[in-house]
């Protein structure tokens, strides 16, 4: 049985909220406390106002998810290239991670490999993900599957917009779960390069590690740093 691992879209997550929002306001009522009942009744208030408002804060944030994704492809010819492994996270539109995964790499066989670019043969054949390939008895179908819900939400990744196409390809139901709309972490990446130097050159390195799930976690680092470095800051 395949598992939907976007389904938190769907609400599931806002239980949590709930049950945040209940355990904060108990908490609050049943403190001791050695004040009158007035000064009780004023503190319940207001911690009811500070939960109630922590709460709706924490909703408006999953109304805004973004899913991050990467692939590993053989190429990136659209035409003959194919995709390796997907990678997923979502987080809020705070970049607060709610759910990581799927991390799936999907079957192929020798002669799909075989047909790789010089620079995935080395980079794929350095990272294990070669070998992961061979090995997995997952199939594009089946990973597609694990990934499908009716619901349209904003991708996000770096050059982000090359993995929608391949998703567009291989996986055609998954990728209409997508808005058109993207968040490229790489635009505004250049962007800062042009506008702000100094902050760019301040930016996280990164690993070069070249696995889909590295990629995405360098790629939230990134706009965390970016929107700390570069946005107005919100109140």
């Amino acid at each position: 049985m395949s598992v939907n691992y976007f389904a938190i879209l769907e609400g599931e997550y806002g239980s949590d909220i709930h049950d945040v929002e209940e355990v904060t306001t108990t908490q609050s009522v049943t403190s001791t406390s050695s004040s009158s009942k007035k000064i009780k009744n004023r503190k319940n208030k207001a911690s009811k106002a500070s939960s109630s408002g922590d709460a709706q804060q924490a909703r408006s944030r999953l109304k805004a998810p973004l899913v991050w994704v990467d692939l590993e492809m053989t190429g990136l010819d659209l035409e003959k290239d194919v995709i390796l492994e997907i990678a997923v996270i979502i987080t809020d539109g705070s970049l607060h991670n709610i759910f990581e995964g799927p991390e799936l790499t999907i079957h192929h066989s020798d002669m799909v490999l075989d047909n790789m670019n010089e620079w995935c043969v080395e980079q794929h054949g350095k990272s294990g993900l070669t070998e992961k390939v061979r090995q997995s008895r997952l199939s594009m179908q089946d990973a597609e599957a694990q990934g499908i819900q009716p619901k349209e939400a904003l991708i996000a990744g770096n050059s982000v917009h090359v993995d929608f196409n391949f998703l567009k390809k291989d996986m055609k139901q998954l990728a209409e779960y997508f808005h058109y709309r993207i968040v490229d972490v790489s635009s505004v990446k250049e962007l800062c390069k042009r506008w702000y130097p100094a902050e760019a050159k301040s930016a996280p390195m990164k690993s070069m590690a070249h696995t889909a799930m590295s990629d995405i976690r360098e790629s939230i680092e990134e706009l965390k740093y970016l929107r700390g470095a570069i946005f107005k800051p919100t109140c």
